[in-house]
């Protein structure tokens, strides 16, 4: 299994190291990964000069530990999470390899309650809230990929209102 993935690795460095005669398009659809808080799959549809749609969707609560005081008991897990995000972004280059962006949107997430009336048993959490992202994307002349860093915050309207978490991310997208 180890060396499987090893080999796919490998062979997705080198697809994406390859020559491509594909530009960047700002009127498409990207999808690739994101690693950070949350961390999973990242779908993006770019729309018009300046306006994107950000979908997210994988893991919460691993980065910033799976032990985390939340109302009056804990979190004791990662959780599944759904981001989504409209996005303004603007070129910060004459050829528009780096553009800046950021977003407004919402977060569902769930993961595994403890408290302390329940003796170390947990019930599942469902908690709903908004978030904000800011970022860089940057697309390498001549390539179908790009590569962002962001950073936002999560403000949890239910179950914990104002219960805040930092949302933060890198990650890869490829564009079609």
């Amino acid at each position: 299994m180890r060396k499987s993935l090893l080999i796919l690795t490998f062979v997705f460095l080198g697809w994406l190291a390859s020559s491509n005669t594909a530009q960047a398009q700002y009127n498409n659809w990207s999808v690739g990964f994101r690693i950070g808080e949350p961390s999973g799959v990242n779908i993006r549809k770019y729309f018009g000069d300046n306006h994107a749609f950000d979908l997210n969707i994988g893991t919460f609560g691993g980065l910033y530990g799976t032990n985390r005081s939340y109302r009056a008991g804990v979190y004791k897990s990662v959780g599944l999470s759904v981001q989504g995000h409209y996005l303004w972004h603007k070129a910060f280059t004459k050829s528009e390899s780096i553009r800046g962006y950021y977003g407004f949107g919402g977060q569902i997430n769930t993961r595994r309650y403890y408290p302390p009336r329940l003796n170390g048993e947990y019930e599942k959490a469902l908690s709903l809230g908004g978030s904000g992202i800011a970022g860089l994307e940057y697309f390498p002349t001549g390539k179908p990929y790009s590569f962002f860093l962001e950073t936002g915050l999560y403000v949890e309207l239910l179950q914990a209102p104002f219960f805040l978490n930092l949302n933060t991310g890198l990650g890869l997208r490829y564009n079609f």
